[in-house]
Order: C-alpha cells, then sequence, then structure tokens
C-alpha cells in the first residue's frame, strides 16, 4: 500500500511537471547546477548551496545537454555582483531554450527532484511506522502524497524537498546519536547534517533545536537519564562531545564539497590576502568558507520583502502570513486531522490513569527532538518575515504529519476504553485521511493555485500571490489557448525573467498597466500575480475573462476602445502603476533584452555595479551627516 501510494505521487506530481514549463528560480538553478557539474565553477546562483543543483546538473549531464562555455553569459559571470546575478539568469535561459530543446531538458532537470520527493515519502512512512507502527506510517505517508505543496514543488529544482528530507534526517540522527552516542551514530548524524547545509541555508536553525532539546533535558529528563548531579553531567557531556564531532565531520564534508565543485572558480576576489602565485594555494583553500559565508551574506541583504496576503499589500513581512497560508493551502481532511489528534491526545492524558508513554520507548527522544524542531522551525517562520511563498513552509508542514503517526494507536487504545467513541473516530480519520487523496486528485494538474475550501470561494489572486498563485508555470496553457484561438500574435503579462516565446510562440511581452489603443478588443494573458499584487490591474476583472491553468493566469478580453488612464474601467494612472515583484524598473524587459542580446551583459553589468556604487556613496554620506 505504501508503494501503491507513492506510485499514485509520482503520477500526480510528475504529471503535473511535464505539463509546466520552467519556474522563476528554476531557470537560475538548472543551468548553475550543469555548470557545476561540468566546470566545477561556482560562479553561478551563489546565494543557495548546491546540492540540489548539481543533483539536476548530474542528471542533465548523463542526457547529454549541451552548454556553450564560450559564450559571453558564461565569461562575463565571472565576478560575483552584479555580473553573475544577471549572468545565472542568462546562462540558464541558453541552456534551458536556446541550446537544447526545452521540453526535454526541463524533464531530465526535474527527474531527481521527483525521486526525492518520492524518497522523502518513503523515509516519512518508514519513521511513522516507528514512532506507530505499519497504519500510522500510511497514515502520515496518504497526508504527504496528497499535501498541494509537495505536489506543487517536489518535482522543482529548488531547495526545498532537499532540506526537508535532511533537516528530518539529522533530526532523527541526532535523537538516535543523543540515545546512544557512538561513533556510527555520530558519522550518521554528520552525513546528515552535511546534507543539509548543503541544501540550503537555513538548515543553521537546525543547531538552534539541537541546542534546545539538550536544554528541555535539564528542564524535563528524558528515560535513561541518570538522576545524580555528577552522572548525569558526564552523561550530557558524552552526548555534546558525539554532537560536536559530528558537526565537525559535516563541516569537513561541507568544506570537501564546496572545495571540489570551486576547483576551476577564481580566487582573485580573495586578492587582499596576497597577490602573485604563491598565495593561491592559500586562497583556494579558503575559497569554501568564502563562498558559503558570501552566500548567507547574499540571502540576508536579500531578507526583507514586500508581502502580499489576504488581498493587502504590506511594504514588509507580516506574523500571520504562514499560519494564514498554512490554512489556505492545507485540504481540509488533513486539518480535520489535526485536530482529531490534538483532541484524542489531550483526552487520554486528561483522563488516563497511568502515565505511560503511547510511544514505543526507543522514539521518545526522536519524539521530542520532532516537537522542538516543529516549533522552533514555525517561530523562525512567523518571525523571520521572510514572507515570499509557502514551499519556505514545507518542513512544518512534514513535521506536523510525522506528528500524528501516534494517532492510530490512540484511537486502538480508545477503541479498548471507549468502543463506540473508539469506532465513530476511527471511521472519522479514516474517512478525512481518503479526502486527502480525493482533493490531490480533484485538483491535478492545479496545484500552484490551490486554495482549500476556508478561501471562501475568493480567487487565489485575492488571497495571495508569488509562487502561492503563480511562478510561470502556466506557459502551456497560454499556448493552448492562443491556438485554440488561432492567434498568431498575443500580448502576456508574465510573472518570470525568462522569454515566454520559449514556450509560447505566439507571445509579446506586455504590461497590463499600460494597454495602447491598437490592443483594443483583442484578447490578452496576465499572470494572476499581476493582477492585484506586482500590477495594479484590477480593472481588466470587469471584462470577458477564462481562467487558464486553474487560476494561474488569465485571459481577458479588452474593450473597444479602451477608456484613457484613470477613468472608470480603464487602467490605473502613472502614479497608481506598480513594477514586478517591486523592482523601481521593469526588470523583465531587462531580461528579455538580455537573453535576446546576450552580447549586452558586460555593458549592462557595468552599469548596475556602477548605480551600486553610487548608492553606496549615497548611503555612506547620509550615515556620516
Amino acid at each position: 500500500m505504501a508503494a501503491m501510494l507513492l506510485v499514485l505521487m509520482a503520477v500526480l506530481a510528475g504529471g503535473t511537471a511535464r505539463r509546466e514549463s520552467v519556474t522563476i528560480d528554476e531557470v537560475a538553478h538548472i543551468g548553475a547546477g550543469l555548470s557545476y557539474v561540468e566546470r566545477f565553477d561556482l560562479r553561478l546562483n551563489e546565494e543557495h548551496p548546491p546540492l540540489a543543483k548539481v543533483l539536476s546538473g548530474i542528471s542533465l549531464a548523463a542526457h547529454g545537454t549541451k552548454a556553450d562555455y564560450s559564450h559571453v553569459t558564461w565569461t562575463a559571470s565571472r565576478q560575483f555582483l552584479p555580473h553573475g546575478f544577471l549572468g545565472e539568469w542568462t546562462f540558464g535561459e541558453w541552456v534551458l531554450e536556446r541550446w537544447n530543446d526545452p521540453v526535454t531538458t526541463l524533464a531530465w532537470a526535474r527527474l531527481p527532484m521527483l525521486l526525492l520527493t518520492l524518497v522523502l515519502g518513503w523515509v516519512i512512512y518508514l519513521l511513522a511506522s516507528r514512532i506507530g507502527g505499519h497504519l500510522a506510517g500510511l497514515l502520515c505517508l496518504s497526508l504527504y502524497v496528497s499535501m498541494p505543496v509537495v505536489l506543487t514543488f517536489g518535482p522543482l529544482v529548488l531547495t526545498d524537498v532537499a532540506i526537508t528530507l535532511l533537516s528530518l534526517l539529522a533530526l532523527w540522527t541526532f535523537a538516535t546519536m543523543w540515545q546512544e552516542p557512538t561513533r556510527a551514530n555520530a558519522l550518521r548524524f554528520a552525513l546528515c547534517l552535511a546534507g543539509a547545509l548543503l541544501s540550503k541555508f537555513s538548515a543553521g536553525l537546525l543547531f538552534f533545536a539541537f541546542g534546545l532539546f539538550g536544554l528541555s533535558t535539564r528542564w524535563r529528563p528524558i528515560a535513561g537519564q541518570p538522576e545524580k548531579k555528577d552522572e548525569v553531567r558526564k552523561w550530557r557531556s558524552e552526548r555534546w562531545r558525539a554532537a560536536l564531532k559530528g558537526t565537525f565531520w559535516a563541516a569537513i564534508l561541507v568544506y570537501a564539497v564546496y572545495f571540489i565543485l570551486s576547483w576551476n572558480q577564481t580566487t582573485d576576489v580573495l586578492y587582499l590576502i596576497g597577490h602573485g602565485s604563491a598565495w593561491v594555494p592559500v586562497r583556494r583553500l579558503l575559497m569554501p568558507p568564502w563562498l558559503y559565508l558570501r552566500g548567507i551574506l547574499m540571502l540576508a541583504i536579500t531578507f526583507a520583502r514586500p508581502t502580499y496576503v489576504l488581498g493587502i499589500r504590506y511594504p514588509h513581512g507580516v506574523w500571520f502570513y504562514f499560519p494564514v497560508l498554512f490554512l489556505l493551502k492545507s485540504p481540509l481532511g488533513f486539518l480535520g486531522l489535526l485536530a482529531t489528534g490534538i483532541g484524542v491526545a489531550w483526552t487520554r492524558k486528561r483522563g488516563a490513569d497511568e502515565k505511560e508513554s503511547i510511544l514505543p520507548a526507543g522514539t521518545r527522544v526522536h519524539w521530542r527532538v520532532l516537537w522542538v524542531a516543529l516549533v522552533l522551525f514555525v517561530l523562525a517562520s512567523v518571525l523571520g518575515h521572510f514572507d515570499v511563498s509557502y514551499r519556505h513552509f514545507m518542513l512544518p508542514v512534514v513535521l506536523m504529519i510525522l506528528l500524528l503517526a501516534p494517532l492510530p494507536r490512540l484511537l486502538g487504545e480508545m477503541l479498548q476504553r471507549a468502543p463506540v467513541a473508539g469506532r465513530r473516530l476511527s471511521a472519522v480519520t479514516a474517512i478525512l485521511a481518503v479526502s486527502c487523496l480525493f482533493t490531490a486528485v480533484r485538483a491535478y494538474p492545479y496545484y500552484f493555485p490551490y486554495i482549500s475550501p476556508l478561501g471562501m470561494g475568493k480567487p487565489a489572486y485575492a488571497l495571495a500571490s508569488d509562487s502561492n498563485v503563480d511562478w510561470n508555470q502556466a506557459l502551456p496553457e497560454a499556448r493552448r489557448f492562443a491556438e485554440q484561438h488561432g492567434m498568431k500574435t498575443i500580448e502576456i503579462d508574465t510573472y518570470g525573467f525568462n522569454d515566454p516565446k520559449a514556450a509560447v510562440p505566439q507571445a509579446e511581452l506586455w504590461n497590463c498597466q499600460r494597454p495602447t489603443a491598437a490592443d483594443a478588443g483583442q484578447w490578452v494573458i496576465v499572470s494572476a500575480d499581476m493582477i492585484l499584487d506586482s500590477h495594479n490591474c484590477g480593472w481588466l476583472l470587469q471584462y470577458p475573462q477564462e481562467v487558464l491553468a486553474g487560476g494561474g493566469m488569465y485571459a481577458f478580453q479588452l474593450p473597444s476602445p479602451i477608456p484613457v488612464a484613470g477613468a472608470p474601467g480603464g487602467p490605473p494612472v502613472a502614479s497608481a502603476q506598480r513594477e514586478f515583484v517591486g523592482f523601481p524598473m521593469d526588470m523583465r524587459v531587462m531580461f528579455l533584452d538580455l537573453v535576446r542580446n546576450p552580447e549586452k551583459l558586460p555593458d549592462v553589468a557595468a552599469q548596475m555595479q556602477a548605480q551600486m556604487q553610487e548608492e553606496m556613496k549615497k548611503r555612506k554620506g547620509a550615515s556620516s551627516k
């Protein structure tokens, strides 16, 4: 049954990914991953660790994907900013859509990520079975394979599934090592921790989870913990030594991976250490920590972003962003199971005379580690204000799924204590689990804009934005619309940097805030994210429209004539217009020009660098005053 559930997931997630165009971040990740494998050079996309991209790159290299490393998109990207930032998008675009077939290349790039998603499902089944038996494993796996956020982002070339899988394994192996601080357990912990650190920079939160768990043993001792002060001090020291050894080995592994993958990357950035050939080995040895720290710095610079939720635009993050999206993006069956699990556990805790745990003795430490991690990662998500995409909440979602593992045993115990209530709650649990699977099948293949019935029937664009609704994946639907209507050209307001012509040959990039007289009476296609958030195009909603890709994009028929800007039924005036993801200019136009004319990349990078330096001078002058 577990295998059948994973096959279902492969069909749903894999089938969806095959129907979708490349999403925004994948453009940079796919090209970068291929270059890591073929060139051992990390110049592209340093703002994310390399593991997921390397897996994709291995698949592409094995397939024989072509890349021209004499091309300006590669040679001009030697410097990190802004050359590397511009180059990672343009090089990725050429790998995907100029030097290779877009559909085949994207499929091979996504294949390892789909397999990684299935591996995570198998791990959830095994761990849940350890906690609550095989019924618990099937329950948790049913929830995982039907979770829209996993079906949406699992097969994509992103960091989210990798960090979720390896963080979960790092937490579990840490708990195992705490129970038995052997060399073998410390090595397993080191491998999983290194994998997490190589997946995403947010893996640093794991260290806080380990520390909080250690503190919790002072407040509430765990099974097997000595009572005498001297013994417990020795007991803790032994476990922290094992954790430190595992962390040290993990750091060595991370260093080795960065050292190998950056072997051919220039060390000129470390020129302050010393010039000349004698200093090259020293600079080479220092490159791995420099690259890792520079990636963290890049993440910190881009951390604060505007937020859009429940139809309101905020200039900063808000604490309720992830709680709201958790309710809107979770199937009702899952929410019902969480409520059932909490209710049954609370009833048992209040009514049971005995204090014996429902958990097997060998998993009680693991259980506490998972709970501590869940609380920590939820707090970090709520207080961190990195409110961009629900995919960043995937690890807490998976932890919640796993923490439902004791529910079957709790219900079994209730069947003995209160048979009628036990039978009813067991039936409710089964119905809720099956309803999640039904929801996943029914929503196929439009998981990006999925909103639960708690959205009260409102369109997804009125509740959320960014990759929670559309991430440029719906372009094949736009192409089908154009072909069905016999259009030779169609104007598209896309939510992405890449050239839409690769997926929609008829496409012309358009801005829904600035229609021309020639657009009157024509059909246009607009990303759902552009209607109320990234652009100000609510004026289109009063005209004939068709929903594409389940609400990821919309086709609108413009009126003839089009009312003037600011008039009723017309586009917004210039002062009320907004640009893509809050940039001061339409970055889509700049990137489209670079993709089509890559020889401009050095000049554009030089201009951006001069602007950045001028801005830094202004800020420095303002601060000195």
